[in-house]
């Protein structure tokens, strides 16, 4: 059995997420967490340092836990990469989220360049986001295969890992 608790807020950012680690993370004491942050740091177009400062801050906190973290990027929607301004953020802010994710020797789930990689192949990007006006949420299509690439990567990870201690 396998219980599944969503601590999202629409809208909230790292900075805000930072905040409620010990009320709705650590006072859950999961044995994987879940984060997703970037979309909102380009949407709404947080300020740089202080996101990756927090973001930081939130890793090093959970570092200390006995569970695993998974980091999801940044979905790539029309609000996320439709404008020359806003894909220069969402370019800045994948890179450090990775990178923050490395130092932190924690796992990332590129969930940026896998959407992406669809569209270059040629799934048209209104395909991608759920029809709303902002075009800022994923549809249930995208949706639904984000989550089972997702499934496959954890699959995979506890393979290797049942292999390597074997």
């Amino acid at each position: 059995m396998i219980d599944i608790i969503n601590r999202g807020i629409g809208g909230q950012e790292a900075p805000e997420e930072f905040s409620r680690i010990e009320s709705d993370v650590i006072a859950e004491a999961p044995v994987m967490v879940i984060w997703q942050v970037g979309t909102n740091a380009v949407y709404r177009n947080y300020n740089f340092d202080q996101v990756q400062a927090t973001f930081e801050a939130g890793l090093d906190v959970l570092a200390g836990l006995p569970l695993d973290v998974v980091v999801m990027d940044s979905q790539y929607t029309q609000a996320i990469i439709g404008t020359p301004d806003v894909l220069k953020l969402a370019n800045q802010f994948m890179p450090m989220i990775a990178d923050v994710a490395a130092s932190r020797k924690v796992n990332l789930f590129g969930r940026f360049a896998l959407m992406k990689q669809w569209v270059d192949g040629g799934i048209p990007l209104s395909e991608l986001d759920d029809g709303a006006q902002e075009h800022l949420h994923t549809s249930e299509w995208a949706t639904d295969c984000v989550t089972q690439a997702l499934l496959g990567a954890i699959n995979d990870a506890v393979a290797r890992s049942a292999n390597t201690s074997s």
